[in-house]
């Protein structure tokens, strides 16, 4: 049936944001009605795509259950202040001066607290840049952004495309410079595109990189001197699992451009609680606080939240000798589990160390190196129960790339790796020799598996992938 905007009822505005949808929604959709159950549903849909960690709720169980943990007080359950609690706003400082490692104190009076970082990415959009303005960001990267940047905000991407491959330049596989974003710079230019902003996330989602202290550097200055607000997104700043040593912008000292350099962070990877929505935001900017703040007062977070999210981070012993030493532990292992698991079946993966998730190269396993047959094996995956996030949902300028989540139980990991297992397998016996010997031509070798002509691909109809293109953008910008 199709849609009236008039009998609806919407402003024009609604109807665009209505109409909004990222090329997720429907897999995600799916996996809820059809959630997979170890007990109840073991047939069901086994998410390795949203990216959640699920390792610590017993740490979590343990310590919210403890003593003064369920505390309630009168002004817990009133009015407090749009940027947040005052003594939510002072351990969350304290907390990140010693856990960011901040060359000074910082001060609550320059942080604001929302309900998530997606809030204040679309806070940020709306105070900091006007309609139609555009924000540099390194492609792949974490699509919900679009959303967050434009229904409210109305502001665009300007993509500063990475790439797997690498000339003799010493460069990595998807490795940030400033020259690239020059490039991309010089090239929204000439579209007429107003910059206004460069978002980096680090540690990086969906690659997972770390960027070292140099190259933060060099990024806010190249933001100083195209005057760009440099919005830096750590959400993952406490999930780096290997020895790497993690560079906070919060660390730097002699920000080229403070005023316009503004921090991210929130408890939903670091602490395991993508259900509680608390994001925070640093700036030492108070016109884009108190703006910011206005917005809150449509995204503020409950009173008993922030009460007990202040004891859980006053308790530094737990931080420092339970959650945080057991949290990283647990992420290496099963990081290490699930990159065995594709390495054993021919899938090589991005060198990562940070976030809840690998960087996986599928390529092999394509019948063409098309966008269209990245997106075939994306829902024969999903048909087969399995449901991960295709480099598409990312932005992600070549097609084969998946990013797959590990912070999970080793035993859905490994359920992971037996379903991909039986779904590659089938889709490499479905390949023409001539096919194959092409696409391996093209790609490094990651292994043989056996071929049988004789087996035939289970794929949707060229019809039916033709009608979902049409709904979703596969590269924009």
């Amino acid at each position: 049936m199709s849609f009236n905007a008039e009998q609806a009822g919407l402003s024009a505005r609604g109807v665009r944001v209505s109409g909004s949808r990222g090329i997720l929604d429907q897999g995600f959709t799916l996996y809820l009605q059809d959630a997979y159950h170890r007990e109840n549903n073991p047939q069901g849909i086994l998410n390795i795509g949203t990216s959640e960690n699920k390792l610590c709720f017993d740490l979590l169980q343990d310590k919210l259950s403890s003593s003064g943990m369920n505390y309630l007080e009168a002004s817990l359950f009133q009015y407090s202040e749009l940027s947040g609690m005052k003594r939510f706003r002072e351990e969350i400082a304290g907390f990140l001066t010693q856990y960011g490692k901040a060359m000074k104190p910082l001060s609550p009076d320059n942080i604001v607290i929302m309900n998530g970082c997606s809030s204040i990415f679309s806070a940020l959009a709306t105070v900091l840049c006007d309609p139609g303005d555009g924000y540099l960001i390194p492609t792949p990267y974490y699509g919900s952004v679009n959303a967050q940047t434009e229904l409210y905000g109305r502001i665009q991407p300007v993509h500063v495309p990475l790439f797997s491959e690498t000339c003799n330049n010493g460069e990595n596989p998807f490795e940030l410079t400033v020259g690239k974003l020059e490039m991309a710079m010089q090239s929204a230019k000439e579209q007429g595109i107003r910059v206004r902003a460069l978002i980096l996330i680090n540690p990086h989602n969906p690659l997972g990189d770390t960027y070292p202290a140099q190259l933060l550097k060099e990024c806010l200055y190249f933001g100083h001197r195209h005057k760009l607000h440099v919005i830096v997104d750590e959400i993952y700043m406490f999930s780096v699992y290997d020895d790497c040593a993690f560079t906070s912008v919060l660390s730097l000292d002699d920000l080229p451009d403070p005023q316009r350099t503004h921090f991210m962070w929130g408890f939903s990877k670091d602490f395991a609680m993508a259900g509680v929505r608390v994001g925070v935001l640093h700036t030492a900017n108070q016109q884009v606080c108190r703006a910011v703040s206005k917005l809150a007062s449509f995204h503020q977070c409950a009173g008993p939240i922030q009460y007990v999210l202040s004891e859980m981070i006053s308790d530094r012993d737990w931080l420092d000798n339970v959650f945080f030493p057991t949290n990283k532990r647990r992420l290496r292992e099963a990081q290490n589990f699930l990159v065995t698991g594709l390495n054993e079946i021919g899938i090589p993966v991005h060198r990562c160390s940070g976030g809840l998730y690998v960087w996986a190269d599928f390529r092999k396993f394509m019948k063409t190196q098309t966008f269209e047959s990245e997106l075939e094996l994306w829902w024969t995956l999903l048909e087969e129960k399995l449901y991960i996030s295709p480099g598409q949902a990312f932005y992600c300028y070549e097609p084969g790339w998946f990013r797959l989540v590990f912070s999970d139980s080793m035993d859905n990991i490994k359920l992971c790796i037996e379903r991909l297992q039986k779904v590659l397998q089938r889709e490499t016996c479905g390949f023409s020799q001539e096919t194959t010997s092409s696409v391996e031509n093209e790609l490094p070798s990651v292994g043989s598996e056996d071929k049988d002509s004789d087996s035939e691909i289970d794929l949707l109809s060229e019809s039916t992938i033709a009608t979902y293109l049409q709904l979703e953008k596969i590269v924009v910008h």
